[in-house]
């Protein structure tokens, strides 16, 4: 049955509306030396495939004509807690092939693999753990990922104030995950340098499914071209890459490549919670609101001390006199209306009456406006602590999302530098960090691991199966307080039911902290992030 429904808008790590009925709003050297950071020589390596002119119905700029096996490797060093590591750099592309061996997709990585953790053989270092990462959109590039979390080279920006414009520092990154696994970073079909070839198409690839496809062909060509099939093996996903690593999850197991272990940092597991009608989205976003009036002061009531208990009392609040509130519908007595609007206000610093108008259920897009409203300000969407500066004071909704446009120009830069100064990679096509068309041509439909197909993907029952057929894995929930794209609260609900035996709860951990849904944009959270992974990969890789 077709539900219709509305998820989260924008763009960088998740989605933006696409029509009325659906507002998406989920969302080396020749010598083999080694050389110091940031300073490397590059050696072209080059396999090459056959490939036949794309279909007439893939426009040319989203198509490569004649798709090949390319990479550039360069070698660097870095110090992480006082110790130099050196590793290799591998920037290039593997293509993915139909059953018939015909060339579809070209798709762009970059790969960091250490080399000076200590001597050893090469079935040794085979073994050791190596994670994919990626960003989600759909239609973003891992851009994001690549440049502010745990690669080898991160860049600095002012969040959550606006990041000035170039230069922009980009250093090595004293947080980097190279320590623990080693990292491959991807670009979707139709973002970055990835693009269709040969026979692909929008149709197949810009899809729940076609997409979950492309990356299972990616890994296991990635295993086998770097002989890194024993190894320990890793997904991190932020954002809508969160739905695609649960999914993927499950769909790598029928494909008997098991997972040890999925980090998803800022989920969206159930994408039918914004359906109208359903009142769970307003009930899971009242903590989020809470901690942001919180962070800027605009409680109704003396600022607590301790932001985790008093997000404690407000999840008591919403999943129950507010949750049960709104169950009631218009049967509401006015007088419990007006109780519960004077609580919410209490919590939020939004004034008792607007609640009342809002029928107690306030949007997120009206949040980040009604709460500064009078300074000519509005809130971050994917980070609240932002506060953007609006033309129109009188408007129901920002003009924009400042916690994207404060940082995306920095992030496109330093990847563009670190492309050509640390990696010496040159490609002949645009670098799409976003790429819109992806989305408006996104096709949602899920066949979901029971057999039913779905209108919208439910991610969660996916990595929960996921879970029951591969009861070693282990799963981190990583969340930001101030994330208003993807709620810590709605992850707890998702996470909480999935059906698991007691067994297998204890695989399901989850992190909190005080940033927004780009966790690592902060040093200070970043730092935390990376303690809480390094324990992450110990445990699971024990047996």
């Amino acid at each position: 049955m077709h539900v219709p429904f509305t998820l989260f808008p924008p763009r960088m790590c998740l989605v933006k509306a696409t029509t009325a009925a659906m507002t998406l709003a989920l969302l080396m050297g020749p010598s083999g030396q080694a050389y110091a950071a940031g300073h490397a020589q590059a050696e072209p390596e080059q396999r090459a495939a056959s490939a036949p002119q794309p279909s007439s119905a893939v426009q040319a700029a989203d198509s490569v004509p004649e798709p090949r096996e390319t990479s550039v490797v360069t070698k660097h060093a870095l110090r992480l807690d006082g110790r130099r590591l050196d590793y290799q750099a591998r920037a290039g592309t593997l293509v993915l092939r139909d059953d018939k061996g015909q060339p579809e997709a070209s798709v762009f990585y970059v790969a960091y693999t250490a080399s000076g953790l200590s001597e050893r053989s090469r079935e040794a270092s085979a073994k050791r753990p190596v994670t994919f990462l990626f960003n989600g959109g759909p239609g973003a590039a891992s851009v994001f990922l690549l440049m502010g979390s745990f690669g080898p080279k991160r860049v600095h920006t002012s969040s959550p104030s606006a990041t000035p414009p170039a230069p922009y520092a980009l250093a090595d990154n004293p947080d980097s995950l190279l320590d623990k696994t080693d990292l491959v970073f991807v670009d979707a079909v139709g973002t970055g340098f990835s693009r269709f070839a040969g026979n692909g198409n929008s149709k197949h690839f810009w899809s729940v499914d076609g997409d979950l496809d492309a990356f299972v062909r990616f890994i296991d060509r990635y295993l086998t071209v770097n002989d890194r099939w024993n190894s320990p093996k890793y997904l991190i996903g932020e954002s809508y890459g969160t739905a695609r690593a649960a999914m993927l999850a499950y769909r790598l197991g029928q494909h008997e490549i098991s997972l040890n272990g999925v980090v998803l940092l800022s989920s969206v597991l159930n994408s039918g919670m914004h359906a109208p009608g359903l009142d769970l989205m307003y009930v899971r976003y009242l903590p989020s609101f809470a901690a942001t009036a919180w962070y800027h002061d605009k409680l109704g009531a003396p600022k607590p001390a301790d932001l985790s208990a008093f997000l404690d009392e407000v999840r008591d609040f919403a999943q129950g006199p507010y949750a049960a509130a709104l169950a009631k519908g218009d049967a509401l007595p006015d007088e419990e209306r007006d109780a519960i609007a004077a609580r919410i206000a209490l919590y939020t610093g939004l004034d008792a009456a607007y609640v009342v108008r809002a029928r107690l259920r306030v949007s997120p897009g009206h949040f980040r406006k009604q709460l500064l409203l009078g300074q000519a300000r509005s809130l971050g969407r994917y980070d609240s602590r932002f506060e953007g500066i609006d033309y129109d004071e009188d408007a129901s909704s920002p003009d924009y999302d400042p916690s994207e446009k404060y940082i995306s120009s920095a992030f496109n830069a330093a990847f563009h530098e670190h492309l050509a100064r640390d990696l010496r990679y040159t490609s002949d096509t645009a670098y799409r960090v976003f790429n819109d068309q992806v989305l408006d041509s996104w096709n949602w439909k899920h066949h979901a691991w029971w057999g039913e197909s779905l209108e919208v993907p439910y991610a969660a029952a996916d990595l929960a199966q996921a879970l029951r057929q591969n009861p070693h894995l282990k799963v981190l929930s990583a969340n930001g307080y101030f994330d208003l794209a993807t709620p810590f609260f709605a992850t707890e609900y998702d996470l909480s039911h999935m059906g698991l035996p007691p067994s297998l709860r204890g695989n399901v951990h989850t992190t909190y902290y005080a940033t927004g849904h780009m966790i690592y944009l902060d040093d200070t959270a970043l730092h935390a992030l990376k303690r809480d992974l390094g324990r992450f990969y110990d445990d699971a890789d024990r047996p």
